[in-house]
């Protein structure tokens, strides 16, 4: 059975959004043939071109079965009333197709057509405040690479897009393919859905901002002490100028960017090698297996040796 996948363009999207989910299926189509007919749909049938100013060509939006919607994100979101086209036709015609997905910000198409209302969604990091303020009624997870639920899922970022059509063609063809198909692309085979987006997070501020240094003196210490007061002496700053400062500058708070920190510290020791869960544990600066379990349960979804097993896969 061959699956129409559609992949939905506007003027003003993300060119990686569409590419990346694009090249993961039609490379997925060459180890399975005659599996996947791709499309690319726009408002008007033509080139549209991308926030790169790079055009790609597309057919108009049609009433022809589909089995899978790709929506793409991109500066052209932020002009929801110049794609009222897209959203009428994703209400009428979503509901007859076996999945619905978006990437970055073409989660605002969905949530504009009553698509996430009740659902978990996510989109990129650096919309998710706006994007919940404009739609209460969605449960966001923004820390998320991708989220699944039931039949609609949404993806993060760019890149997370490839993320996403992965994990759609391993349910459609198994992890075998998957995984053929990533090595391809020469990516990862699988980030977990539930990974968070760490590293766009801990960056606003923490790279190139005032608390960059700071950030790597954390790095390097994650198994001491980091309370306020010592991050603030480090940072030769009262503890409660320093509390507020990097709060405005990173959008974390300080114990959750050292949590963080050591998340991300221990989830690349748990995926990339064979140490015992307590030694990732005290190594990371969590010192209890249980206490470190329970926020890779907030974090990921999933508890650390899942991830392990999913590295390993």
């Amino acid at each position: 059975m061959t699956r129409r996948i559609a992949f939905v363009i506007f003027p003003g999207f993300q060119l990686l959004d569409a590419a990346g989910p694009i090249a993961a299926f039609e490379i997925a189509g060459r180890y399975r043939r005659a599996t996947y007919e791709l499309a690319v749909l726009a408002p008007e049938a033509g080139v549209v071109a991308s926030s790169s100013g790079v055009k790609m060509a597309a057919e108009a939006l049609d009433d022809r079965p589909i089995d899978t919607i790709v929506i793409a994100g991109g500066d052209g979101t932020r002009a929801l009333a110049e794609l009222a086209k897209v959203v009428a036709w994703l209400k009428a015609v979503a509901p007859a197709a076996r999945r619905v997905t978006s990437v970055c910000s073409g989660a605002y198409l969905l949530a504009e057509a009553g698509l996430l209302d009740g659902l978990r969604a996510t989109t990129h990091w650096s919309r998710s405040d706006d994007f919940a303020r404009r739609y209460p009624k969605v449960k966001l997870e923004p820390d998320r690479i991708f989220v699944r639920e039931g039949d609609v899922w949404s993806s993060a970022g760019i890149t997370a897009g490839i993320d996403l059509a992965l994990a759609l063609i391993e349910e459609d063809l198994g992890a075998g393919i998957a995984r053929a198909t990533a090595q391809q692309l020469v990516v990862h085979h699988r980030r977990p859905g539930g990974q968070s987006q760490f590293s766009a997070l801990l960056d606003t501020g923490g790279v190139h901002g005032r608390f960059a240094k700071l950030m790597d003196w954390m790095r390097e210490r994650l198994a001491e002490p980091l309370g306020v007061e010592r991050l603030a002496g480090e940072a030769a700053m009262s503890p409660r100028n320093f509390a507020r400062t990097f709060a405005a500058e990173t959008g974390l708070t300080p114990a959750k960017a050292v949590e963080r920190l050591r998340l991300e510290a221990a989830r690349l020791r748990v995926e990339t090698t064979r140490e015992p869960i307590d030694r990732v544990a005290e190594a990371s600066g969590f010192h209890d297996p249980e206490r470190m379990r329970r926020a890779f349960l907030r974090a990921f979804g999933q508890p650390p040796q899942a991830l392990r097993r999913a590295a390993r896969a």
